[in-house]
């Protein structure tokens, strides 16, 4: 099953047995790649402590090491751009906490929040949408290239708002058909993204990482008589290269 047709109809189970495969798929990433061990230590450090400190600050901001240490696992876990580093360590520690508490101050509203956090250099919507989703995951996906390109109808990648927006209507269809399934599977938007990364990555690199997804959904459909086919009107279609998912990186200064 393709990680669109995943998206589109797989079920909780299956959505849940590939939710617990992340650390695994990271792993396997980081093996089968050039990427540095220590994007391990960094994804564990976004995932659970950097929102776990977040949460205990009753002035909520980020910090300007936090962000900095932020950036750093964005471009080692998607593509790397040394400049956007150099850029987002430019920025004054009192402005960076100064403009993400405004940020989260604006929440929940999501666009406000990332036109504030815009402000701030090297930090366009993508960027803002990795702070927010630490911040307030039940609200905020991040803007992953893997999840985006996995939703059927979004078209080529573009970091831009208007099209944030469109992948979190999307996410959010997600969400509430998850929910419906299984209501103690507590499916936020961020879980979502991250479950369909680590399914666009394993989709990719190892594909029989998936075998126990694909056991999900075959244990939760019903048996049915099979029918005998008459091969009328079946045929298969072969999808072009469309080339979505390639960044502009002509001009550094885009910020993504």
């Amino acid at each position: 099953m393709s990680t669109r047709q995943f998206f589109s109809s797989g079920d909780s189970k299956a959505w849940s047995k590939c939710h617990s495969l992340y650390s695994k798929v990271l792993k396997l990433k980081v093996d089968k790649s050039q990427k540095k061990a220590d994007l391990i230590k960094l994804d564990k450090w976004f995932q659970e402590e950097l929102p776990q400190a977040l949460s205990e600050r009753t002035d909520k901001h980020i910090t300007h090491e936090e962000l900095a240490k932020l950036m750093r696992w964005k471009l080692m876990r998607g593509k790397f751009r040394p400049r956007l580093q150099q850029l987002v360590e430019s920025n004054k520690p009192e402005v960076v906490e100064e403009t993400s508490r405004k940020a989260f101050n604006k929440l929940p509203n999501i666009s406000s929040a990332i036109n504030e956090l815009s402000k701030l250099k090297a930090v366009g919507p993508a960027t803002a949408t990795a702070i927010l989703a630490a911040a307030a995951p039940e609200l905020v996906p991040f803007m992953a290239d893997e999840s985006m390109l996995s939703i059927p109808g979004l078209g080529p990648v573009q970091y831009t708002l208007p099209y944030f927006l469109k992948y979190l209507d999307h996410i959010k269809k997600c969400c509430k058909r998850l929910n419906k399934q299984d209501p103690e599977g507590q499916w936020t938007p961020h879980k979502v993204e991250v479950t369909l990364w680590a399914h666009a990555v394993a989709t990719n690199l190892d594909p029989t990482m998936l075998d126990s997804t694909a056991a999900a959904k075959d244990n939760a459909e019903p048996k049915t008589k099979k029918r005998k086919s008459s091969g009328e009107g079946e045929h298969v279609v072969k999808r072009a290269k469309t080339g979505q998912g390639e960044e502009n990186t002509n001009g550094e200064s885009a910020y993504f």
